[in-house]
């Protein structure tokens, strides 16, 4: 799907490049940057939403913090889902070295999304001998109780490689996905730690604007994370690290992202998406991997 909304958007700026060039070069050109401003423009929406939903136990986010958070995004999410999703979902493979003893790490990815937005994780984890493996959560729009599979079968393959429980590693709605595995029978004896990264384990105030069922039980009170709740304070405590920023413009009020009882660490200004390549994030997470 993305890789058709990739191609129609390139043939439509060609399009315009090819129509207008008789008239205006300068105009024609110009008409090769309406995709980066389309999505500028839908981000800017965001923001906008974040800093008027803001009613937060996190600092309030600054207008420059704001600003510099819209251009991370921009940049960011251009290279999330404009090339590395759809078109590099399998250009990192996952790394199972033979004979090896050391903990892995399974990457849970979130909405809209595939393997391919961890690419500069698997490469770093690859870097630093991390066995890893890392899913591609389908159907898009389905129930998140659905993707429990596909997690259960990456850590059943870690596992067999390297006879250590691993580390899952989230992020936005792959943290949930990840509590709802958490659900299956023996699951808790098979992770060491949970890391998530603007998981909404609260809910979020945008996800009453998407579509499908895994949004519906990302609203804020729904009926699944009010069960998910009840679920987890009957089985046993799994350690949890979570990451989240007072600039994030998809998952608000902020402190949604943080649990109650886990390692929450605040990093402020950061967007959604970037805050999953920002470096203390990734350089701190991997560590826990290796230190668990």
């Amino acid at each position: 799907m993305q890789r058709l909304l990739c191609l129609l958007l390139a043939s439509l700026a060609l399009a315009w490049l090819v129509g207008f060039w008789s008239v205006s070069p300068l105009l024609a050109l110009a008409g090769l940057a309406w995709p980066a401003l389309g999505y500028g423009a839908l981000l800017a929406g965001e923001f906008a939403l974040l800093a008027r939903q803001h009613g937060d136990p996190a600092p309030r986010p600054t207008p420059a913090q704001l600003l510099t958070a819209w251009w991370a995004e921009l940049r960011s999410g251009m290279q999330v889902f404009f090339w590395r999703q759809p078109f590099r979902e399998h250009a990192e493979p996952d790394h199972l070295p033979p004979g090896t003893r050391r903990r892995g790490v399974v990457f849970v990815h979130g909405l809209f999304c595939n393997r391919g937005f961890w690419a500069p994780w698997m490469r770093r984890a690859r870097a630093l001998g991390l066995p890893h493996v890392a899913v591609s959560l389908e159907p898009v729009t389905g129930s998140i109780d659905a993707y429990v599979p596909a997690i259960d079968a990456a850590v059943a393959r870690l596992m067999a490689a390297t006879g250590q429980p691993p580390v899952l590693v989230c992020h936005s709605m792959g943290g949930l996905a990840a509590r709802a595995w958490l659900r299956t029978p023996g699951a808790t004896d098979c992770v060491a730690h949970v890391v998530t990264i603007a998981s909404p384990h609260s809910g979020t105030w945008m996800a009453q604007l998407g579509h499908g069922e895994n949004a519906r039980q990302m609203e804020r009170n729904s009926r699944w994370l009010a069960r998910l709740a009840r679920d987890e304070a009957q089985a046993q405590a799994v350690p949890f690290t979570c990451w989240y920023s007072n600039c994030d413009n998809v998952v608000f009020p902020v402190s949604t992202a943080a649990r109650a009882g886990a390692d929450n660490r605040f990093v402020p200004g950061h967007p959604h998406v970037a805050l999953a390549f920002q470096e203390l994030v990734l350089h701190d997470s991997l560590q826990l991997v290796r230190a668990a």
